[in-house]
């Protein structure tokens, strides 16, 4: 009867399989485009615009969050005609964080599993960025979010003032705007990683740092990268309602 559903307008009979889902939700970053959101977004564009650099790398990091999880029960091993089975308790076994820094240009990418991330941490990282894998880069072009550790002032935390303002003179920084770090390449990197390799239980650090190593290793070694293709002409074209002075 359709009286039953009279918001719906049709009858029970008529209702389509899997065509009511209230247990889905949609989620997506609700961002307001202000000038400044266009000014940090067309920044961003400009320079994966730019041609190779050497001198002048263009490097994207970022970071994530990752729990270590342990099996409470061993794993059935996998067997002809059966895969593995786990058992779906776990244990918690901590948390701890990756660093990311990525050379789109190159097809390569540095990372780091770290305890924390704190300010001491992100200066010690790019300090092993400079030190091992750019120490003839004249000025490193660096894309990142607006995080409170991602900052020069960082350095002061983790070195003397003469050291640390001479290592903020290493990087020209570039921010995505706010609720933009689709910008970010690196966080595509960090998509690629948690889907290869943080897709199973991993319950301690060690394991962690020697997958997260085999898997950049491989990806180095293969020169996998990203093909960005939105430009500043693509930005004024899609976007032309939120640039003020291009809507006449």
């Amino acid at each position: 009867r359709s009286d039953r559903y009279p918001l719906l307008g049709i009858g029970a009979h008529g209702l389509k399989k899997n065509e009511l889902k209230p247990w889905l939700v949609k989620r997506w970053c609700i961002g307001k485009i202000t000038g400044d959101y266009i000014w940090h977004m067309e920044d961003v564009l400009d320079l994966y615009e730019q041609p190779y650099d050497f001198r002048r790398p263009v490097i994207c990091f970022d970071e994530r969050p990752c729990q270590l999880l342990g099996d409470v029960l061993v794993p059935i091993p996998m067997k002809p005609g059966r895969t593995q089975r786990q058992d779906y308790e776990y244990e918690r076994k901590g948390t701890c964080c990756i660093f990311l820094a990525f050379e789109p240009l190159r097809g390569w990418r540095f990372v780091q599993v770290r305890k924390q991330r704190t300010a001491v941490d992100y200066a010690a990282f790019m300090k092993e960025l400079v030190d091992t894998y750019y120490p003839r880069a004249e000025r490193i072009q660096l894309v990142q979010d607006n995080l409170n550790t991602h900052t020069p002032g960082s350095f002061y935390q983790a070195l003397a003032p003469h050291h640390a303002f001479t290592w903020a003179q290493k990087f020209t920084l570039h921010y995505t705007p706010l609720k933009g770090s689709w910008l970010n390449m690196a966080e595509i990197e960090l998509s690629v990683l948690s889907r290869q390799c943080l897709d199973r239980r991993i319950g301690d650090m060690a394991t962690l740092k020697k997958e997260v190593l085999i898997w950049s290793d491989n990806r180095n070694q293969a020169r996998k990268t990203v093909r960005w293709k939105f430009t500043k002409k693509n930005a004024r074209r899609k976007l032309q309602k939120k640039y003020p002075l291009l809507q006449n």
